[in-house]
Parts: structure tokens; C-alpha cells; sequence
């Protein structure tokens, strides 16, 4: 670990607060646990393109926070479990070459436009040209979610999207226009092509829908598919400007995005990453497969066929980071770190960190320290509990790993 990172660390007074520090356990005494506000919650403190939701994703800050201080410009940064992309991203915001896996498709579908974005006006020509309002056959089960043109209008871009994909395949425009769509498909305003359901990043079910538009008396509105796409394009392109382009032109060819497990990735050479920024699915948590049912529906994506890790037994969970690690070990290059977040608290009694150490350590990564970022937003009074017992943590907990 440099010398520097750790004055930096126990230094830390950015936020007004001082670095607490205590050991991680008896078992592991020279682990020393560090903890502080070392990253603002704000969240407009982002760069727009991040502004893309998914179940369970830390911020931007978290990444960003160690790539600029544990990489140089050049050097690849990876995550084994990617997600939206958000440690890809700030990688590439940070002139930095992305290299991510996930056993989800819609992970690549999600980050790989953000790094090869198209112009505005490049989006709005091609909207324009899709056939958006002609006769189609819909699942009319649907309409729980979607007024009927709104409906017709979402499946006849489905509809482009798979034949272009099939045919021709899909130019940064088209992939930009499928990931906007994708993360439009529900949510709880106007702003989406639903009526008002749960927030976007999972879509409830058929029968919880019927039930929410009861309680709520509510019929599905129309909705301008075009209007909204392009509004949120634009939202999402306002931070880019033209330094940013050219940066990201010249790292998104380089960027590797491997649809698999993240414990066999051939694909990535031995060495080559300076850097890990990765959070794990957490323990019997977050149903991601339930969560991203009506995604996988609009992009023709077979949810069943995806092996998607949950566990609920710690040994599963620890066995399978273990082989995650192994990997991590391979590609990592020498004197390079791994910052692993591991968010969840069950009920106050398991710290993933002391499950985490030890897998580490039998692959063959040291432990460096434990970074605990408190923040004054949490509910938390206590950063190695959560006082309102229920699953989860409110704050973020990072195991800080390097290969010797």
C-alpha cells in the first residue's frame, strides 16, 4: 500500500471530520479499519452520463474516489460485477481503458452507449425515422403499465431494435436510443412511459401493478415515446462537452465488456489491470432477475437462461467470491488494488468484510486496510450496525486489497 494513501486516509478532513481508526478483529489485528465522509452524497456531484438507474449500484463518487488515486491515465480499471456500469464510466471520464464483466446482457446494454454517446441531434433524426405509431400486436397484459398507443409505440421500437440487431446490427444510435428506452420503461413520473409504478430500477409485477393502479385509481396515460427518449437524452448529455468526447473516442475502443462469469474471463489478460472497483451481489438481498423482468422482455432476453449468483448461506457466498478472487488475482497486475464495497449488514450481526478477508487472503491478495464511509445522510449511529435492524447498511464498506 503507498505510503501516501495512508496519510492521505488517516489524514482525511475534507468534510470537517476527522479519521477514526480501529483494528477489523482479533483474527485480524494489522487490518486497520478506517473510518470517515470520504466522498460527498450529493448526487448532481456526478457526471450526467451516470444518471441511469439499476438496482442496488453505489455512486459514482465511490469509484471515482480510488481511480484517481490508486490508477494513472492509461491504465485499465475493471469490475467483475458491473452492473449500469458505473466504475466503467468514471473510468473513462477519467481517461482510464473500462474493462467490465456481468452475467446480465443488460449490463452491456446499459454502459456500452454511455461510452461511445452519439450527438443529440443524431438521435432526434433517427427517432423521427422509426414508425412508431403503426399497427402492432401487444401483450395486452401490459396495459397495467402503458396506455395502448403508448404500448404500440414501445413495441414497435422493440420490434425495429431486434430486426435492426438481427440484420444489421445496432450503431452507437440505435444502441443509445434501446438504453434510454430501457431505463424509461417504468418509473413514478411523468417522466417515463408508464403510469405511476414503483421507481425505475425494478418493475413490479402484473398482478402488484393491478393492484397499485386500484389503490391509487389511476388508468395509464398517454405517453410521447419520442418526447420522452429525447428528453432524457438530453439530460443525459448536458455534462459532455467536446474534451469529453474526444477523451472517451479514444478509450471506448479500448474498453472490454464481457457478458459471463466473473470467475472465468479469458478474455482479459493475465497483468493487465492496475485496478478493481467492484461491489458483489449481496447475500439473499436484491432480486435482480425479478427486478429487470420488463427490460429483458424489450430487449428479447431470456431472464430464465441467466445464472444470476444469490446465495443465502455465507459458505456459498464466500466460496464463490473466493473463485471471483482467483481471477481478480490473475489479471490483476503487481502492486495493483482491489476495492471491494461490500454494503450489507444482515441484521446487524454479518460484516461481509470478515467474510471477505479471508477469501482474499487464500487467493492470494493482502488485505490493506477497511474503508468505512459514514455520511451524515445515514440513519446510522453506529457504523458497525444499523439501529433499525432491517436488511441492508447506510454506509458504504470497502475492503482495500492489493496484489504484492
Amino acid at each position: 500500500m503507498p505510503r501516501d494513501f495512508v496519510k492521505f486516509i488517516t489524514e482525511f478532513r475534507d468534510y470537517g471530520k476527522s479519521t477514526a481508526a480501529k483494528s477489523l478483529s482479533d483474527r485480524f489485528p494489522d487490518v486497520k479499519v478506517y473510518i470517515n465522509e470520504f466522498w460527498t452524497s450529493k448526487q448532481r456531484a456526478a457526471h450526467s452520463l451516470h444518471e441511469i438507474s439499476y438496482r442496488a449500484c453505489f455512486k459514482p463518487q465511490l469509484p471515482r474516489f480510488f481511480i484517481q488515486r490508486l490508477s494513472r491515465q492509461g491504465d485499465k480499471v475493471y469490475d467483475p460485477f458491473m452492473g449500469r456500469g458505473t466504475t466503467l464510466l468514471e473510468a473513462a471520464l477519467n481517461e482510464r481503458i473500462p474493462v467490465g464483466c456481468d452475467v446480465n446482457p443488460l449490463s452491456e446494454i446499459l454502459i456500452r452507449p454511455r461510452l461511445n454517446p452519439p450527438l443529440l441531434t443524431e438521435v432526434e433524426v433517427r427517432l423521427k425515422a422509426i414508425a412508431l405509431e403503426r399497427r402492432t400486436e401487444i401483450i395486452e397484459d401490459l396495459l397495467v403499465f402503458y396506455h395502448p398507443a403508448t404500448l404500440a409505440a414501445i413495441t414497435n421500437l422493440r420490434n425495429y431494435l431486434m430486426e435492426k440487431q438481427n440484420r444489421d446490427g445496432l450503431d452507437n444510435v440505435d444502441q443509445w436510443i434501446r438504453m434510454v428506452a430501457t431505463n424509461r420503461l417504468t418509473g413514478h413520473s411523468t417522466g417515463f412511459f408508464s403510469v405511476y409504478t414503483l421507481p425505475p430500477n425494478q418493475a413490479v409485477s402484473i398482478q402488484s401493478q393491478r393492484r397499485i393502479n386500484q389503490m391509487r385509481d389511476q388508468i395509464p396515460p398517454p405517453r410521447d415515446v419520442r418526447h420522452i427518449v429525447l428528453a432524457k437524452t438530453k439530460t443525459l448529455l448536458r455534462n459532455l462537452d467536446p474534451m469529453c468526447r474526444d477523451s472517451f473516442a479514444q478509450t471506448a475502443e479500448q474498453a472490454q465488456v464481457i457478458i459471463g462469469s466473473s470467475d472465468n474471463t479469458p478474455a482479459i489478460q493475465s497483468g493487465s489491470v492496475k485496478l478493481v472497483v467492484t461491489s458483489p451481489p449481496f447475500l439473499d438481498v436484491v432480486d435482480y432477475q425479478l427486478d429487470n423482468w420488463l427490460r429483458c422482455w424489450f430487449n428479447g432476453i431470456d431472464q430464465a437462461a441467466i445464472e444470476i449468483w444469490k446465495f443465502k448461506s455465507p459458505s456459498k457466498w464466500s466460496e464463490k467470491m473466493y473463485a471471483t478472487f482467483c481471477e481478480v488475482y490473475r489479471v490483476l497486475a503487481p502492486g495493483g488494488h482491489v476495492a471491494f464495497e461490500v454494503g450489507e449488514v444482515r441484521k446487524s450481526t454479518l460484516l461481509l468484510e470478515r467474510l471477505v478477508v479471508p477469501a482474499a487472503i487464500k487467493a492470494g491478495l493482502t488485505p490493506a486496510m477497511v474503508i468505512i464511509n459514514d455520511q451524515e445522510f445515514t440513519k446510522t449511529s453506529n457504523c458497525w450496525g444499523v439501529d433499525n435492524r432491517r436488511k441492508g447498511t447506510n454506509t458504504n464498506r470497502i475492503v482495500l486489497l492489493r496484489k504484492d
